[in-house]
């Protein structure tokens, strides 16, 4: 039984991708080799950092998508995204589904109603890879009509190895053009620094660890699991403190923490 793996378009994909010269050729062939692979709506490639904010080196999102997703994103709320999350582990799958690496309640999150409804995404496979001992590169492709299903899983899987190798080409030739510049590490360091203490002043830590996982789409009872504590201790403390902050649900919680975001 023939596979799409025998057609010629593939293997003119493969050789296209290993002709390709810059990190943007490259891309766009791997872009193309995917394509034929699986049916997709869309990628994304970002470098993830342990001391510095995300890049984006490639992606196909149209304009408006691009200044409201990436543009946004990139002045904070990346701190929420359970994919910086996973790419920042010692121990993280190298191709997963997002759906199954995300908190119990990120789909009821304010993040993911402002950073990830918006993209009209229904699913999403991610290749992620190591490239050094501060940065992760993470390769979303995503679909916006229908699941992934266990064949194109499937697929996905048995092109790991050239996906991954041609990530890790667009990074070396990437970084290339990169060299000599400087990456923000004091504007991470300043944001991280907002997400860590946020509500310091009126909290106390444990309620302060608790607002972190509140604003990264945990449930009481994940909070709970994290923590180790009850999730009816996990409630008293919720309710004390949005006494404190003033607040009466999760997305006025949310829009704090942007608004001190917005003064890092």
């Amino acid at each position: 039984m023939r596979t799409r793996f025998d057609a010629p378009e593939w293997h003119r994909a493969v050789a296209a991708l290993v002709r390709s010269g810059d990190a943007y050729a490259t891309c766009s062939a791997l872009v193309d080799a995917i394509g034929l692979v699986v049916n997709h709506e869309g990628t994304c490639l970002l470098a993830f950092h342990s001391d510095a904010p995300p890049d984006i080196i490639h992606h196909t999102l149209e304009p408006a998508g691009a200044k409201h997703y990436l543009d946004r994103y990139l002045a904070g709320p990346y701190l929420l995204d359970p994919l910086y999350q996973l790419a920042l582990r010692d121990n993280k799958p190298s191709l997963c589904r997002f759906r199954d690496q995300t908190p119990d309640r990120f789909r009821s999150s304010e993040y993911y109603r402002q950073y990830c409804e918006r993209t009209h995404l229904l699913d999403e496979m991610d290749f992620l890879l190591d490239v050094s001992n501060r940065s992760t590169l993470a390769l979303v492709v995503g679909r916006r009509e229908k699941m992934f299903v266990k064949s194109e899983l499937d697929r996905l899987r048995l092109i790991e190895e050239i996906v991954h190798a041609a990530m890790r080409n667009v990074w070396e030739r990437w970084a290339e053009g990169q060299r000599g510049s400087q990456r923000d590490g004091e504007l991470h360091r300043r944001l991280t620094r907002c997400f860590e203490n946020f509500g310091e002043a009126l909290l106390t830590n444990r309620e302060r660890e608790i607002t972190q996982l509140l604003l990264r789409g945990h449930s009481a009872k994940s909070v709970a699991r994290e923590l180790k504590i009850a999730p009816g201790t996990v409630m008293v403390h919720k309710r004390n403190l949005f006494a404190k902050l003033g607040i009466t649900s999760q997305y006025e919680l949310f829009s704090q923490f942007l608004d001190d975001l917005s003064r890092s």
